[in-house]
């Protein structure tokens, strides 16, 4: 265990809700929720403005809709949030070669290995603190300076300290726990603030009476073990305790995304557990998202209530972070297994990984527009004589919401909405005031797809 604050974690805040409300004058200040939009879809992330509501990630966007009608719903840009996450990684690496990178917005640091480290191990521990706070609030400055957007940063001694500390600072803040504050600090949390207490584990504990982490703390290892199991149990209680000696592993580069699930009681109703595999599914999509990845092999896992385990994996022509069709891989795979007895854990997961394509993007959220649009009847007398000519296809049929367009006579601007053969644009830029909106034919020739502006001029970077 380290003596001195040097591990650091970032998390930047609402990092694509940000994104849109920096790129988007109009919403600024405005509840903004960016996620799939289908049927189906789910929050990816939502501003703090529309977190008032009750709006978070994961949650149905249905559900989003009713719980803030008057959000801005917008689809992710996902080329944009990815370009902007390396320039926040490069300042992040200035400080160590030693960087986790978590996903397109978070990562831990460790500043020992980095040019601040002689420093740092050099002077007494109440300068390193107050040396790695001025660090920390460099970063969160540059941060700003470069891309126009905010972080929370964490620093203390371990990982599970700094993790906590950053989400203790959120929004844009930064907090520092001192290695002699962890038990402090960590005593009134929940025990779901733990690293491995999930939704199960958390039941188990509050069923023994133990709802924070000094509760966990009060306890001996071996009870602990009885309640949790060997491996599990000991990493419990070493949490709560702030024990934690992970190193910061650079150069992270996952194989695979997967989730899983243990059930209470055994799933026996195979409708039961292909509404699992949906949700798991759902689940497993969010996080290939949120590292900015598809991937091409679909991958379930059942343990049944023998405590045997199956896998069955499907390999799909291309790679895809597609919902729909994740889960309907995996309805197909669980075709395969036998689950007479019951299931006690259900497991997706998608592996050869891919880089995500904004291109591909713009394909689903145009499948998903067409599910809902039915195209209406000719209307008219039809007469005899030659046909006519098929009329020449518009260059985009659908238009997204979110998404950067220009036009010739007025410029660059973004779709607010479409629908009945119109579509809605908002013309600004990151650097000008609220624009005025404009409506036009979603044919129009003088209206189409445009790159996005930068959101600091380079002159000002």
């Amino acid at each position: 265990m380290r003596s001195r604050p040097t591990v650091l974690h970032l998390d930047m805040d609402a990092f694509f809700a940000s994104v849109e409300q920096a790129a988007k004058p109009s919403l600024r200040g405005k509840p903004v929720i960016v996620g799939g939009l289908g049927a189906r879809g789910v929050v990816a992330t939502c501003s703090y403005e529309a977190r008032v509501f009750g709006v978070r990630s994961a949650l149905a966007m249905s559900m989003a809709r009713r719980l803030c009608p008057n959000a801005a719903f917008l689809v992710p840009r996902f080329a944009v949030y990815r370009e902007l996450s390396e320039q926040v990684m490069g300042l992040v690496r200035e400080l160590s070669p030693l960087v986790e990178q978590l996903s397109v917005d978070e990562a831990y640091v460790d500043l020992v290995a980095g040019p601040y480290g002689p420093a740092l191990a050099a002077v007494a521990p109440g300068e390193a603190t107050e040396l790695v706070r001025a660090i920390a609030q460099d970063l969160r400055a540059d941060i700003r300076a470069r891309t126009g957007l905010t972080a929370s940063v964490g620093a203390a001694g371990s990982k599970l300290m700094a993790k906590i500390a950053s989400e203790q600072a959120k929004p844009d803040g930064l907090v520092l726990v001192n290695p002699a504050e962890e038990r402090a600090v960590l005593g009134p949390l929940p025990v779901r603030a733990l690293p491995g207490v999930g939704p199960a584990t958390e039941q188990v504990l509050h069923r023994a009476g133990l709802n924070t982490v000094a509760d966990l703390a009060e306890l001996s290892e071996d009870e602990l073990v009885r309640l949790l199991g060997r491996a599990h149990g000991a990493g419990v209680w070493a949490m709560a305790r702030g024990l934690d000696d992970r190193p910061v592993v650079p150069d992270r580069d996952a194989k695979s995304v997967s989730v899983e699930d243990t059930y209470e009681v055994d799933l026996a109703d195979r409708d039961q557990v292909l509404h699992e595999l949906d949700v798991l599914s759902a689940r497993c999509v969010r996080r290939l998202r949120a590292a900015g990845r598809s991937g091409r092999t679909v991958v379930i896992k059942v343990r049944r209530f023998d405590f045997s385990t199956i896998t069955r994996s499907e390999t799909l022509r291309g790679p895809t972070d597609d919902e729909r069709v994740i889960a309907a891989t995996a309805r197909r795979l669980a075709a395969q297994v036998e689950i007479a007895g019951g299931v006690r854990l259900l497991g997706v997961g998608v592996s050869q990984l891919a880089e995500y394509t904004q291109e591909d993007l713009f394909a689903q959220a145009a499948a998903e527009a067409a599910e809902d649009e039915e195209e209406p009847e000719p209307v008219g007398e039809v007469t005899a004589g030659p046909a006519a000519p098929p009329a020449p296809a518009p260059a985009q049929r659908f238009w997204l919401p979110g998404q950067d367009v220009r036009h010739e006579e007025f410029g660059p601007g973004w779709v607010q909405g479409s629908g009945v053969g119109r579509v809605t644009v908002r013309f600004e830029t990151p650097g000008s005031p609220p624009g005025r909106v404009r409506t036009f034919r979603v044919e129009d020739p003088l209206l189409g797809p445009s790159d996005p502006l930068p959101l600091v001029p380079p002159e000002s970077e």
